[in-house]
């Protein structure tokens, strides 16, 4: 069967948790999201399982002990504070791609 077409706003990613629970129950469309659970259980099964994957439509879900996600929200930075970190990052060399975060103080 050809797999269902969803609008980005029927592809959903929901995290599902009580505080009674030990574990996140994961279900998304995100494919990254979807590669980076995948290869976590494969290196971590006794962490992270798939519980239901869904093909037709491409989803999966995952339950994921609870100790390993965690949720960064990230404070709008200031125009300063954006240029600030662009002027170190060109006179240090610090490429746009980088994953290690520069902080600058205002």
């Amino acid at each position: 069967m050809a797999k269902q077409r969803l609008n980005k706003y029927e592809r959903e990613t929901i995290l599902l948790t009580s505080e009674g629970d030990d574990a996140w129950d994961i279900y998304t469309f995100n494919t990254d999201l979807k590669n980076r659970l995948r290869k976590f259980a494969a290196r971590y099964p006794e962490l992270c399982k798939l519980k239901e994957e869904n093909k037709e439509l491409g989803s999966v879900s995952y339950i994921i002990q609870k100790s390993r996600v965690s949720i960064h929200l990230n404070s709008p930075q200031s125009e300063a504070r954006r240029k600030a970190a662009s002027e170190y990052a060109k006179t240090h060399g610090v490429q746009r791609n980088v994953t290690d975060q520069v902080v600058v103080d205002d």
